[in-house]
């Protein structure tokens, strides 16, 4: 299909100093759990992201100096990192992408944890991790150090052939921003006091990085023009206007953001795409230099508003770039109803600042792409005779016959109700979740185009009619519910009283059905659900009470950076919040709470209870079809399978993971062997 000629613009090319991007497409720096620990991996993910379109393609952080460094990123200390970035840069160049490089030297935020040095800032201070570490005030010798290393790593990175090289002065991390924050700087030097003094050191790093590689590497300067702090911070009215005004002529490119970054990467339950335009919209009247932003856009149509208005030069993406990497291929090609949108989960940060891997809820050979060999574009033509019945259209479901139907299958779906999408559909209609909606709708409009996918709703499928179906291959995709009974990760059996009339799951709130108040909610889930569960039951004006074994409210989405907006919203809603206990006897009346620490109990009345603990795979058809293993021989089914969430519930992104992976190996028996490329990693002389 032909490009429609409105995309134009996206697809012109932009100077970059002495390079050129192909086109207006720019994935930022973005983490992504793979980093020293998994270079090939990371690196063939970065490949593919030029192929798919990005014309320039960043590295994340990279560390320049083991006195201000994590202990995931990927670091340029010296010579002997050099390898490791310049495979990045060869995937990257052999598709015609441009790619950049983060400098970092994480100031009052770098632990130190593997050097063991004391970390230093422009003021000395406790470091902002939950570390017993205090960061020591720079002298002169250690900033003259720094900007010697940020050179030196500028350097060694044109080395490995970066062609962009990121002065980062962002999101709160790193020691030039913390030297223009005023709450972090308390110097009486040339460093310290006023905004020129304290914009000093990035100016000098950006000139010297300019003169050291900017003959054949673009620069980049990588800035947050607010920080959402009120008076506090860098503010988009005072402190970020000037800083334009004092350097925007310097770099020659401005990557914009808010800071820090649970405000650049804000999960779509608590922003809209493109919520930071008000705060970056001034940085093109301030520098003739082109201007790179983020905004989780996935629509063409607001690319090119961004670039008609003037606001941007170049669309800068991070999360929609991991659920599509193909994304300006597509836009090219015409085929934007194959654009897979990012649905603003966050589940790729929750992951890699768990150091593993990232994953995506919209795509899930991210991560793979190296170990697995999964292309998010490519699969591989179907190589046996098998025909594939699905059971379920949830997640799970609808990617397995997705990915089959692309490999060739003729694959039957069959779905119990008269909606697709399972908990997706379902948990879309909760309150800031309409993008999961994003998740059903790519896979069911791919399916629509696919002859060989038969789809069936309203079809709750016995064992006898999936044996009369005539398929070789059974998928049981049937989902899970969540348990009433309260066990989970606290309890290991049924809390007395939870089989009450007044004992609810998240299973009956999204089946409209709202329980008298007051109500106690039990969250032992701790990711998203429970904290949901209390702003519906608050918003239908009942009285809530939100309990929780851990100290705050969702306790693994500070992983996803929303934990901080969750608890605010539940007081802002008036609910009653009761950390570090359990929920360990009902009545009709009330509930018995027990301090996690000292098990006192305590009495609180209500009405109602919602449990959101654990959850029940839906897997008595699959255990039905296992058991009569000569009734399957005879019907010629070879194998029958559980994917998603009746194989062991999670999260969406696991379901769908599962689902393509069914896709890829037909349901084969786990391997003795992990079914991946391992790094190998070289032994050091001893």
């Amino acid at each position: 299909m032909a490009r429609d000629p409105r995309y134009d613009v996206l697809f012109e090319p932009v100077q970059i100093g002495p390079v050129t991007a192909r086109n207006r497409f720019y994935q930022v720096p973005h983490c992504n759990g793979m980093g020293r620990a998994y270079p090939t991996p990371m690196a063939v993910m970065r490949g593919i992201k030029a192929e798919g379109g990005w014309a320039v393609v960043c590295t994340e952080q990279c560390d320049i100096h083991f006195s201000g460094a994590t202990t995931r990123e990927i670091r340029l200390w010296d010579a002997q990192d050099i390898p490791t970035l310049a495979r990045m840069t060869e995937q990257v160049h052999k598709h015609g992408g441009l790619a950049g490089i983060e400098l970092t030297h994480m100031g009052y935020y770098g632990s130190n944890l593997e050097s063991r040095e004391i970390p230093f800032a422009p003021s000395g201070k406790p470091i902002h991790y939950n570390n017993p570490i205090h960061a020591r005030t720079a002298d002169k010798t250690d900033i003259r150090n720094y900007r010697r290393w940020h050179r030196k790593a500028a350097l060694n990175a044109r080395k490995a052939s970066m062609d962009i090289i990121c002065v980062y002065a962002g999101h709160d991390l790193t020691l030039p921003m913390h030297l223009l924050a005023r709450r972090h700087n308390h110097r009486t030097d040339e460093y310290g006091g006023s905004l020129e003094n304290r914009a000093r050191l990035l100016r000098e790093v950006i000139e010297e990085t300019k003169e050291a590689v900017g003959d054949t590497c673009g620069v980049v300067v990588r800035f947050a023009v607010d920080e959402l702090l009120g008076e506090g911070g860098v503010t988009m009215g005072a402190e970020g206007h000037d800083v334009l005004a004092l350097l925007g002529e310097l770099p020659d490119l401005w990557d914009v953001n808010c800071a820090a970054w649970e405000n650049d990467s804000i999960t779509a339950r608590f922003a809209d795409e493109g919520f930071q335009e008000p705060y970056i919209s001034f940085v093109k009247k301030l520098t003739t230099k082109p201007v790179v932003a983020v905004g989780r856009y996935t629509s063409p149509d607001r690319m090119v508003s961004l670039i008609r208005k003037g606001i941007v030069d170049m669309i800068g993406a991070a999360r929609p770039s991991i659920a599509d990497p193909f994304l300006p291929n597509k836009i090219e090609e015409g085929r934007l109803e194959d654009i897979r949108e990012c649905i603003g989960c966050n589940i790729c940060v929750g992951t890699s600042n768990l150091t593993a891997p990232m994953r995506c809820t919209q795509n899930p050979t991210t991560g793979e792409e190296w170990r697995r060999g999964w292309h998010p574009e490519r699969i591989a033509p179907k190589d046996t005779e098998d025909t594939v019945l699905v059971v379920g259209a949830g997640p799970a479901g609808l990617e397995a016959a997705r990915a089959l139907g692309q490999r060739g299958y003729r694959v039957t779906l069959a779905e119990a109700t008269a909606e697709l999408g399972g908990r997706v559909s379902r948990e879309a209609r909760l309150p800031g979740l309409a993008t999961w909606n994003h998740v059903r709708d790519y896979r069911v409009g791919q399916i629509a185009k696919m002859p060989n996918v038969e789809v069936f709703r309203d079809s709750r499928l016995t064992a006898d009619q999936v044996r009369d179906m005539g398929c070789s291959l059974v998928a049981i995709a049937t989902g899970a519910s969540w348990l009433a009974s309260g066990i989970g990760r606290w309890h290991g059996f049924p809390i007395p009283g939870s089989d009450g009339a007044n004992v609810h799951t998240p299973d009956d709130i999204m089946a409209g059905r709202i329980p008298e108040g007051p109500v106690v909610v039990f969250d032992d889930d701790q990711y998203y659900m429970g904290s949901i569960m209390a702003e519906v039951l608050a918003k239908a004006g009942r009285a809530v009470t939100y309990v929780t074994p851990v100290s705050t409210v969702a306790a693994w989405t500070v992983l996803t950076l929303e934990q901080g907006r969750i608890q605010k919203r539940l007081i802002e809603l008036g609910v009653d919040i009761v950390p570090s206990h359990a929920l360990t006897r009902i009545a009709s009346d009330g509930v018995e709470l027990t301090c996690a620490f000292t098990g006192r109990t305590t009495q609180r009345a209500c009405r109602s209870v919602v449990m959101v603990t654990g959850m029940a795979p839906n897997d008595g058809l699959y255990h039905e079809l296992a058991r009569a293993k000569a009734k399957l021989a005879a019907a010629g089914i070879r194998r029958v399978v559980r994917i998603g969430d009746c194989y062991g519930p999670g999260t969406i992104a696991a379901a769908v993971w599962q689902g393509h992976r069914f896709a890829r190996d037909l349901g084969a028996p786990m391997p003795d062997k992990a079914p991946f490329k391992r790094e190998n990693v070289k032994l050091a002389a001893l």
